[in-house]
């Protein structure tokens, strides 16, 4: 994904009084230039000769000896080509633009310039004030053909953002027209050097260093290929920000599927964290200045045992915005989403995660904790274990410290992935009614229609609690309705049988030979939770919905061992952030 994901070309094109021109095309030469390539060739004048040319055949067959480079690819269109297929009619301005030409495909947005006469500045620094004779411009990437659908969205949002930057530019002082001016005028000037030369030059050589838009569209292309993230200042004036998340989201040097980081930030919940991939100093530097206050407050406050909620709370910001902070950060890289930090977490190691004795993360985490080697803390996860069995009893709560910080450190860096425990229902069926797996009742009519996912901005426990917090949540009212006193009153007992209503007959009858069913209120609490017990809700997420304390949990799931399998694994919501998805 990391090479298909970079763009072959990036190429700015215009329309006007002139005809079609490409003001600006790169790369535009990695090897030197070749004259035997041009023999037998009509080329444009302002083409480059490429390495790619030497290898061809006879046939014309230019896929051997090797496969063309990127810039080989697009080379073998010339200027005059480029300019032709890429500024299109005014009718297509203002919408994607997508081409492809074998295996090859361009991507932009056609931007018209209207020049009303009140819309030109009167503060134009510019000395001439002509009516300009461009009429629309286009900033295309170049791709290849089998380039993933989202990659091709994301590069024509940065088209249509760099397009909306330059058309404000233009409309204020006029400012695409001067560099496709000065532009032009470079490509005169060494077309007219190349007549008197023995060979042909590229313009764009001598573009770069006088044109500030080129130099622009050279670090857009450079940053895409490289980090991912572009942050221009068009006209030194207004900037432009964006993400490629193809090249910033990666676990062991393979690459998160956007798709996956998108459902992941949808599945937030107010139990989980918000983990800082960077330290607070060096994240708040890369901040634009006009970067709003809240994120600065998020980023201050954020800590590994927090939860979204309690950052909130901190922060003095509404849980909603927070989420949104929360998502802005994880979708540029800075930030994963995590589980509060408390002892009763289960960690294991990554599968991806590097154990060479001497990799440069065992020496990046010695150089952090002196004393320590990150082998022998690795193996000490080698299988699943609790923050609470490295916790020594008769210890000061200073000595966790340390221990807290090096968890922090391996999350950091993807080493550890993070266990939940989840209980599901398995009744072993009769052999003449057998229950589809996928079969499953809503509750939302129980439930008094409420929505597990609505944030509450609401007040509960620390996570580093012994137990593990009573956590508040937006089923509070109605867990402490359910739970009338008189274990066997009428009005509970219809309560209890209305809820098993939803099982088949041998699946109730298997509850109700349960001997802790005979107690009335392990069977309503039972009852109460069934709708969880489906393996899609881990006990965290129970604890939070439900206003119950771990240990509560537990004594349930121990006491119908005998109709629940309770497993562990990863919380899908997390692990998109900490091991690969198949």
């Amino acid at each position: 994904m990391g090479e298909s994901s970079s763009p072959i070309s990036v190429i700015l094109v215009s329309s006007g009084s002139r005809g079609n021109k490409l003001l600006f095309r790169f790369p535009f030469q990695r090897g030197p230039e070749s004259p035997a390539a041009q023999t037998g060739k009509p080329r444009s004048r302002y083409a480059v000769n490429s390495i790619g040319d030497i290898v061809e055949d006879q046939d014309g067959d230019s896929r051997e000896p090797r496969p063309l480079p990127d810039e080989q690819v697009v080379s073998g269109f010339s200027d005059v080509i480029l300019a032709t297929i890429l500024a299109t009619k005014s009718e297509m301005c203002g919408k994607k633009f997508e081409l492809k030409i074998d295996n090859v495909r361009f991507v932009g947005h056609p931007t018209l310039l209207q020049h009303a006469s009140g819309q030109i500045s009167k503060t134009d620094p510019s000395p001439k004030r002509e009516v300009p004779t461009m009429i629309l411009f286009n900033v295309v990437f170049a791709l290849r053909a089998t380039a993933d659908p989202s990659v091709i969205s994301c590069l024509h949002n940065l088209s249509r953002r760099i397009a909306i930057v330059l058309q404000h530019e233009e409309r204020r002082c006029q400012y695409l027209t001067r560099e496709a001016k000065l532009i032009l005028a470079i490509q005169d000037e060494v077309s007219a050097m190349s007549e008197t030369t023995d060979g042909p030059q590229s313009p764009f050589l001598h573009i770069l260093p006088k044109c500030k838009l080129a130099r622009d569209l050279k670090e857009a292309y450079d940053s895409l290929c490289t980090t991912g993230v572009v942050r221009l200042h068009i006209n030194r004036w207004l900037e432009v920000s964006f993400c490629l998340p193809h090249k910033i989201h990666n676990v062991a040097s393979r690459f998160i599927p956007p798709e996956a980081i998108e459902r992941s930030l949808k599945a937030i919940r107010p139990y989980h964290s918000l983990l800082l991939l960077r330290d607070e100093k060096s994240l708040l530097a890369e901040l634009p200045l006009d970067c709003s206050p809240a994120l600065v407050r998020v980023i201050r406050t954020t800590s590994a045992v927090k939860n979204l909620q309690q950052l909130a709370q901190d922060a003095d910001l509404a849980l909603l915005q927070v989420f949104q902070l929360a998502a802005h950060l994880v979708y540029w890289g800075k930030a994963i989403i995590i589980y509060p930090l408390c002892e009763n977490n289960v960690y294991m190691l990554s599968p991806n995660a590097s154990v060479c004795l001497y990799s440069p993360l065992a020496d990046d985490f010695s150089c952090q904790f002196p004393g320590h080697d990150l082998p022998s803390i690795l193996s000490k996860f080698s299988l699943p274990v609790s923050l609470a069995e490295f916790k020594n009893p008769l210890a000061p709560p200073v000595q966790e410290t340390p221990l807290i910080q090096m968890v922090v450190w391996m999350l950091q860096h993807r080493l550890l992935i993070q266990l939940h425990t989840y209980a599901c229902l398995m009744v072993p069926p009769k052999e003449e009614d057998v229950r589809p797996k996928a079969e499953e009742v809503p509750f939302t009519a129980r439930l008094g229609g409420r929505s597990l996912s609505t944030p509450n901005a609401l007040s509960f426990g620390s996570p580093t609690s012994s137990d593990d917090l009573t956590l508040t949540s937006p089923s509070m009212e109605n867990s402490s309705a359910e739970l009338l006193p008189g274990g066997d009153s009428p009005v509970n007992k219809r309560m209890t049988e209305n809820m098993l209503t939803s099982l088949s007959e041998h699946e109730r009858e298997a509850i109700l030979s349960v001997s802790a069913a005979h107690n009335p209120e392990d069977l309503r609490v039972f009852a109460r939770l069934l709708h969880y017990f489906r393996g899609h809700h881990h006990l965290e997420e129970i604890m939070y919905n439900e206003n119950m304390r771990r240990s509560h949990l537990l004594m349930l799931f121990d006491k119908f061992r005998s109709v629940l399998v309770v497993t562990n694994h990863e919380d899908p919501v997390i692990s998109v952030f900490q091991s690969l998805q198949k």
